[in-house]
């Protein structure tokens, strides 16, 4: 019988071998050494605020593993031997494999700050990670966090739980200036400075002060302040964990070089999720795809090509949400944090200041290409429907509130948004449409 061995139990590792088992008899091993059964990443900040426990993060009950015939082992691999086909594991015997899936996911960014491995400054990505935070935290008053992305903003809501005071070191000038253009990067500053987060923009981490017992007393930043502090959140993005990749013979560049099949350099070997990189033209740059619900979509494809229906690996048109305390974040089709040539967009904000658009649209035919959404709830499949036929602005106006998913009591601002544009003149005018009872039909 086919032996499939999967290394990571994430959501890409764990929804290839639900896949495999449902399309074929193959034994299937998962080993993972972060924790013995699959859990919920995106849920670890709500154990931290006693929102839930370890248990509940598990999408499935511990009997669902032998129940479904895949076996787990709770190990760390310390060697992949591709022309044997064997791993070699660091606490039990050696694992022998005919098909291979590296899916070890991500590592926290360490950029050799002089400091960063005291006591007290940490990352946060691993079930690890979070019982570590767990023990830095005690009896502190005052963190720093280094970057302003989502995982920061998700530590400092963990910490602002506990009536912990919390500055953000921010390299650029707004929040998020990498992801994010500057009139929504300042609503974001806005709503964090509102729940007590201090931002310093244009600042960066120079080094940690050692308290002279091996943990950090505060930071230096590179333009001299000191802040004191009791712990150091480091959380300027991730990479992909290539720590046991690096050694074989599987070829990696910024992740595990994959192509549109999640195939490797090596027969039989497979790559997905956060540790993978996507080529699909040996002369351009690979894409590091690391959401949840590309890793899962990978899984699926990736499963099919195992059990002989070769799939190639299509993500469709680009989305992703997150959450920033109680603002929602959605974001579909491109949005770059400045207009590239020959697109334009529409701002839009609301008096409050808490809920805002964004529209980027071809100037030529105007077209929507992308959006962006703060605060506002939009059904994904109506944008992503507009997005692929390719409706212009005004259609996507006329039509808006038929989109909107927010409870019927919650305000709308869909009239707001169409006056809006009609004050640009940048178009046919429009008019908003009335909403439709029945979903589905726009």
């Amino acid at each position: 019988m086919e032996h499939v061995a999967i290394i990571g139990n994430g959501i890409s590792g764990i929804t290839v071998a639900r896949y495999v088992r449902k399309l074929s008899d193959k034994r299937i091993t998962v080993i993972s050494a972060e924790s013995r059964h699959f859990f919920s990443r995106t849920a670890l900040m709500y154990i931290y605020m006693g929102h839930m426990k370890y248990e509940h993060t598990k999408p499935y009950e511990d009997w669902f593993w032998e129940k479904n015939r895949i076996d787990l082992i709770h190990d760390y691999v310390t060697e992949i031997d591709t022309e044997s086909k064997r791993l070699t594991l660091r606490n039990g015997p050696a694992v022998d494999y005919d098909k291979l899936v590296i899916a070890t996911g991500s590592k926290s960014n360490k950029f050799g700050w002089p400091g960063q491995d005291l006591d007290g400054v940490q990352g946060l990505y691993s079930l690890q990670d979070l019982e570590l935070m767990e023990k830095n935290s005690r009896d502190v008053n005052h963190a720093v966090i280094i970057g302003g992305g989502l995982i920061g903003v998700e530590m400092s809501e963990m910490f602002h739980s506990r009536g912990i005071h919390t500055t953000f070191l921010i390299r650029e000038p707004h929040f998020w200036g990498n992801i994010m253009r500057p009139e929504e990067g300042a609503l974001i500053g806005r709503h964090l400075n509102g729940h007590g987060v201090e931002l310093k923009c244009n600042t960066q981490l120079d080094h940690v002060i050692d308290d002279g017992n091996g943990r950090c007393r505060g930071v230096v930043t590179d333009q001299g302040e000191e802040l004191a502090c009791q712990f150091v959140g480091l959380t300027a993005g991730v990479h992909p964990n290539l720590d046991l990749v690096k050694n074989s013979a599987v070829e990696t560049g910024r992740g595990v070089i994959v192509n549109e099949y999640l195939e490797t350099n090596v027969p039989d070997v497979y790559s997905a999720g956060d540790c993978a990189e996507i080529r699909t033209n040996p002369d351009e740059r690979g894409r590091v795809e690391q959401l949840w619900y590309t890793g899962r979509m990978q899984g699926e494809a990736l499963a099919r090509t195992i059990c002989g229906e070769r799939t190639r690996y299509d993500r469709g048109i680009w989305f992703n949400s997150a959450k920033f305390y109680d603002i929602e974040y959605h974001t579909y089709g491109v949005v770059w944090p400045e207009d590239r040539e020959g697109e334009t967009s529409m701002y839009w904000e609301n008096e409050a200041g808490d809920k805002c658009m964004r529209f980027v649209f071809n100037q030529e035919d105007r077209c929507l290409i992308g959006m962006n959404a703060f605060g506002i709830r939009y059904r994904h499949q109506v944008f992503e429907r507009w997005l692929a036929d390719n409706r212009p602005l005004e259609y996507v106006l006329t039509h808006l509130s038929e989109a909107n998913f927010d409870p019927e009591f919650f305000k709308h601002f869909e009239a707001d948004m169409v006056d809006k544009y009609n004050q640009m003149n940048i178009g046919p005018k429009v008019t908003l449409a009335k909403k439709k009872k029945l979903l589905g039909i726009f």
